[in-house]
């Protein structure tokens, strides 16, 4: 069984790619998102490290993020993040 608890910290650990994170049927739809935010968090901090010249991984998948969240239809539920260096104000 999957451990939801790991998935929503460090979901890269949990799945191989954001899209596994769609499939995963004993996810509610509220989890799935939940993981894909957080997963999109960490890919947002993670651009943030490369412009700045920090090391870091390449590939932080954030297209692929974005759109499981998309096909979720939760593309319009960002409003309630709090402002970062990342996406906000």
């Amino acid at each position: 069984m999957m451990n939801i608890d790991q998935a929503l910290m460090d979901p890269a650990q949990v799945f191989d790619e954001p899209g596994d994170v769609l499939e995963e049927a004993s996810l509610s739809r509220e989890e799935k998102i939940k993981i894909l935010r957080r997963w999109e968090f960490d890919a947002r901090e993670r651009e943030v490290a490369e412009e700045e010249n920090m090391a870091g991984v390449q590939d932080s998948r954030l297209g692929d993020i974005l759109a499981a969240l998309n096909r979720l239809g939760a593309t319009d539920e960002n409003s309630h993040s709090p402002p970062t260096k990342q996406g906000g104000e």
